[in-house]
């Protein structure tokens, strides 16, 4: 398609400045390649373009007939080709994203205003969601990437770790573990617990920890948002476990204690297909977050890096 709109641009030059010599000047390429060029567009349209004599080049009939049409065309093409540059540079284009809601209203807002201070010609989406629809929408393809928790091994998602999310217990005030300053799963089995729904990472990650400590928990309710948790919390009716910065900046009525099991955390991570490549805007925007979090990604597609963990205050 290049080739032709060469000649197309030849052909608009020439019955723009009808003179060959003053084309090829503007169009910096030699007078007997213009030539060539709009012989070839000839032979390629069947008609003749141009009438030369002494007072210079004119269009013909046909050349008069096909002006309009190649014009318009040629303008197309360029703005496609214009936009196709746009796109490879990474600086446009459209970015999906599935994101746990935790990670939606706590890390990822502010990465994302840094990333389109750089990037004003690129538009994000972002969907949270629970951990299983998070990789439900990028296995679907309903997004470019997601960012959530892949357990275990997936033959068709490959998994960057970004960050560890510590998980914690909140208790009532005055409830008899609000006083310690750490608590095991077992102890906070104890009084009765709160959790996210099966499709949860945090109840995949506190029911591993149980398994493996073949603890049987004793779970009072279930629900499917996390301020449901904490209102349950604040209104004494058992004591949840969710992420650290689940209750956001509202820590009113409500007591944070961390466990003393280090691998009761769940780890975040850049979620996407292995036989998918990320648009240049998708990667662009990916690489923006590894960057910002410290994490440098391996060539390759579906490869993980090697990560630095976020440390997390205790509070």
């Amino acid at each position: 398609m290049i080739h032709e709109l060469r000649h197309i641009r030849a052909f608009l030059k020439i019955a723009e400045t009808r003179n060959f010599t003053r084309a090829a000047n503007d169009l910096h390429v030699s007078q007997s390649a213009l030539t060539v060029q709009v012989q070839q567009l000839e032979e390629s349209l069947g008609v003749r373009l141009f009438d030369r004599n002494k007072r210079g080049v004119t269009l013909t009939a046909a050349g008069k007939d096909v002006f309009g049409p190649l014009q318009r065309l040629f303008n197309d093409a360029q703005t496609i080709v214009e936009h196709a540059h746009d796109l490879s540079s990474a600086s446009t284009g459209f970015v999906s994203i599935a994101a746990l809601p935790t990670v939606c209203a706590g890390t990822l807002p502010e990465l994302i205003r840094s990333f389109l201070e750089s990037h004003p010609g690129i538009r994000v989406q972002i969907s949270d969601v629970i951990a299983e629809r998070v990789r439900e929408a990028v296995l679907k393809r309903e997004v470019d990437f997601g960012i959530g928790t892949l357990h275990g091994r997936d033959a068709e998602l490959s998994a960057t770790p970004l960050f560890q999310d510590r998980l914690v217990v909140f208790v009532p005030p005055g409830h008899p573990l609000s006083e310690k300053h750490t608590v095991t799963l077992r102890e906070a089995s104890a009084h009765g617990l709160i959790l996210p729904g099966r499709a949860s990472s945090v109840r995949e990650a506190v029911e591993a920890i149980a398994h493996r400590e073949r603890l049987l928990l004793d779970i009072r309710y279930e629900t499917n948002f996390m301020p449901t948790a904490l209102a349950f919390v604040r209104a004494n009716l058992g004591i949840a476990i969710l992420p650290e910065k689940a209750a956001g900046t509202d820590t009113s009525n409500i007591v944070m204690v961390p466990f003393n099991n280090r691998f009761l955390n769940r780890q975040i991570e850049l979620l996407q297909r292995r036989d998918a490549a990320l648009s240049p805007a998708s990667e662009s925007l990916a690489r923006h977050l590894l960057q910002k979090l410290h994490i440098r990604k391996r060539e390759g597609p579906g490869a993980a890096s090697a990560h630095a963990t976020k440390k997390v205050k205790k509070q």
